[in-house]
């Protein structure tokens, strides 16, 4: 198959998922099943993508060219590359685990629900794939809105509610800012197109060059850099595979990643660093880790303290573009990889819980972790994985971006890289030794449960007698997603290796 034939493939598959799930409503087995066989044909077309690149062809297609320089277009490169192996590869668990949710939850509408996941898919490999702004920016927008009626899935007040702030917050940031950005650099520039070592070098003085970085990082709402962090605690009303969705698979992960690319291709690195342009950035970023971190110690409901942990975890990235050294954008890269399934690791275990007690607040689930043990020992790799211990994957990107901070002589920012990681621990792991070590499981009388669960006193069986795991689609997916946070730590040198292009001007 051609390279160009190869970009299309991978576009075109999580494509014809949608139609497919559309088409196949009312066959819930052979339309679940037929997304599978499809989400396991976008890996392996992606795996023979990198298995193309790696061996030196130049990876490239365009398809409409407006004008010199504005076209749709798409083009290989390492950081691209490696986000499309993440949302490839999490396509087929998240698939999995959602198959088990929708089902184990019995929610409605699965159809319009799976299909507008495989439209996500496909507006992410696009952004993976794109070769300048207006690809990148169109992507975007098409991920937004494919992702809307996700969150607004349950469709009562409160998910309505939140599918509006999630709509209003990141279409108002595009288009007011994201879009401006785009144009303006184009004016100067008279290309959009992502350049090794940036295409602004040169051509701005310091003070615009921070102006257009502010446009950039405040209209890449899906970054959550605060103050425009409030869709993502107001979208998890969504259903909890929506979630994973969001904070591994695609969204965030889309918004942090095109931070990462427009400074290492747009701004350039080294430009970066001469002009002094993002150390403002670098200070923002250092508050919302460690105020996300703060929040998210106060919240009891499971998700809203995961979603903004999440908001503290983007910024690391976000700070790994601002410390504008080379080691900072690589550890922002791989942060990318290990937060990914960290964090959906601890989205799914959120989700299996619910499915099998219907349990949502932290505080009601003392003792869970002994009928459901392999849930927890999952959360508690994926929050270990999260909190950067060794023999886990995080470890490694919290490791060079506080050597990016030492390149860059930024001491401060070594000390917030550690303090977040100790509030890490404040957060994460009592909700782990609270389902071990924290007594007995309660009647869901007990602790102001919501009426779920399978109740005490039946037949004369205790709750945790009756208590059993979720389904084995719920269960399954984190399982394999926390040791892939294991494999991680042995596989992320070459990661490193793989990304240390994009700052030495490879291709």
């Amino acid at each position: 198959m051609t390279p160009e034939n190869l970009i299309l493939t991978a576009l075109a598959l999580p494509l014809a998922a949608c139609i497919a799930c559309l088409i196949f409503a009312k066959q819930p087995n052979l339309r679940d099943g037929l997304t599978l066989l499809v989400s396991i044909a976008l890996l392996g077309t992606v795996i023979s993508i990198l298995q193309q690149f790696q061996s030196g062809q130049v990876i490239e297609a365009s398809w409409w060219n407006f004008n010199p320089g504005v076209a749709i277009a798409f083009k290989i490169e390492p950081l691209g590359l490696i986000f499309a192996l993440v949302a490839s590869s999490l396509w087929i668990a998240t698939h999995i685990y959602g198959v088990g949710y929708m089902r184990g939850n019995n929610e409605k509408k699965h159809a319009r629900f799976f299909a507008c996941f495989a439209f996500a898919i496909f507006a992410t490999m696009g952004i993976a794939f794109s070769a300048n702004l207006l690809t990148l920016f169109l992507f975007y927008e098409l991920l937004t809105i494919s992702t809307y009626p996700l969150v607004a899935h349950k469709e009562t007040p409160e998910a309505k509610a939140g599918g509006r702030t999630y709509l209003g917050i990141l279409m108002s940031t595009s288009i007011v800012f994201l879009l401006t950005a785009i144009v303006w650099t184009y004016v100067i520039t008279g290309t959009m197109d992502f350049t090794p070592g940036g295409i602004l070098t040169g051509k701005t003085e310091a003070g615009f060059l921070a102006i257009l970085l502010a446009l950039f990082a405040f209209g890449i709402g899906k970054a959550a850099l605060m103050p425009f962090h409030r869709w993502l605690p107001a979208a998890m009303v969504a259903p909890t595979p929506v979630s994973a969705l969001l904070h591994a698979v695609a969204v965030v992960k889309a918004g942090v990643f095109s931070m990462l690319k427009i400074g290492v291709y747009i701004f350039g690195i080294d430009n970066l660093a001469a002009t002094g342009a993002s150390q403002w950035l670098m200070w923002l970023a250092a508050f919302s880790i460690l105020a996300a971190s703060l929040i998210a110690m106060q919240q009891d409901n499971l998700k809203r303290r995961l979603a903004y942990s999440t908001v503290s975890q983007l910024s690391y990235i976000t700070l790994g573009v601002a410390l504008a050294s080379s080691m900072g954008a690589i550890g922002g890269g791989l942060h990318i990889v290990t937060h990914a399934f960290g964090k959906i690791t601890l989205f799914m275990c959120a989700g299996a819980i619910y499915v099998a007690t219907h349990k949502t607040e932290i505080s009601q689930m003392r003792g869970l972790g002994k009928a459901m043990p392999f849930t927890f020992i999952a959360f508690g790799i994926g929050a270990l994985s999260i909190i950067g211990l060794p023999p886990l994957g995080g470890s490694w990107s919290k490791w060079l971006l506080m050597v990016g901070a030492a390149d860059a002589g930024q001491q401060v920012m070594i000390g917030v890289l550690m303090l977040s990681s100790a509030l890490n621990v404040a957060y994460l792991l009592p909700i782990f030794a609270r389902g071990f070590f924290d007594g007995s499981i309660k009647s869901d009388g007990d602790d102001g449960d919501d009426g779920g669960g399978d109740g005490g006193g039946d037949g004369g069986k205790s709750f945790r007698e009756n208590l059993k795991e979720a389904p084995i689609l719920c269960v399954l997916p984190p399982c394999l997603t926390a040791a892939g946070c294991l494999v991680l730590f042995f596989y992320a040198g070459k990661i490193e290796e793989f990304l240390a292009p994009i700052i030495m001007g490879g291709s």
